[in-house]
């Protein structure tokens, strides 16, 4: 570990605070990633990901924490990084969009129709349940789908329905059975 200090002490200042960013960063990412599929229930992928986060705490943070109470400017280079990671993480999360999600739609008679044609034209599983709203019946929708899908199912029922429907979209951590989706 002294080597790795020493090293560092050859690089230029603003160098060595750009590197504890970029590598502060980088673990925050696979940290915010690997809780992200924890809570999936992802284990394995989680999994590996914290052993590569563990690999860039240990080979380089660690060898510079020690310096960073003495040092504001390397200080706010590692809280920079952190941000940043956490600002990545999340956006490489939504990208890989791992895991399952729920849509729940309230819609009135005239668009339960619509959505649901739509939902039989693209082999999505659905169960409609029959309601009452404040003026009109209406009906509540339900459909489990990767959360790939999401996004473009949602884009698919606005274009066929576009009054008169309420969408909330939650994630699945745990389900069973079910047409349309596999685990």
């Amino acid at each position: 570990m002294s080597a790795v200090l020493t090293m560092l002490g050859d690089i230029h200042p603003i160098l060595v605070c750009l590197l504890v960013c970029f590598a502060k960063a980088l673990e925050i990412c696979i940290q915010s990633v690997k809780t992200c599929l924890l809570v999936k229930g992802q284990k394995f992928r989680a999994a590996f990901l914290g052993f590569c986060e563990c690999m860039v705490w240990g080979l380089v943070i660690s060898t510079i924490i020690s310096s960073l109470g003495d040092n504001f400017i390397l200080l706010l280079f590692y809280g920079v990084g952190y941000s940043i990671g956490l600002y990545i993480g999340s956006m490489v999360d939504a990208h890989l969009a791992f895991g399952t999600s729920n849509i729940e739609l309230i819609a009135n008679e005239a668009s339960t129709k619509l959505i649901v044609d739509y939902l039989k034209q693209h082999n999505k599983g659905f169960t409609v349940l029959r309601g009452h709203g404040a003026k009109e019946a209406m009906n509540m929708i339900y459909i489990v789908l990767p959360r790939k899908e999401v996004a473009a199912t949602i884009k698919g029922i606005k274009e066929v329905a576009t009054e008169h429907v309420f969408f909330v979209t939650s994630e699945v951590s745990k389900y069973n059975g079910g047409y349309g989706v596999s685990k």
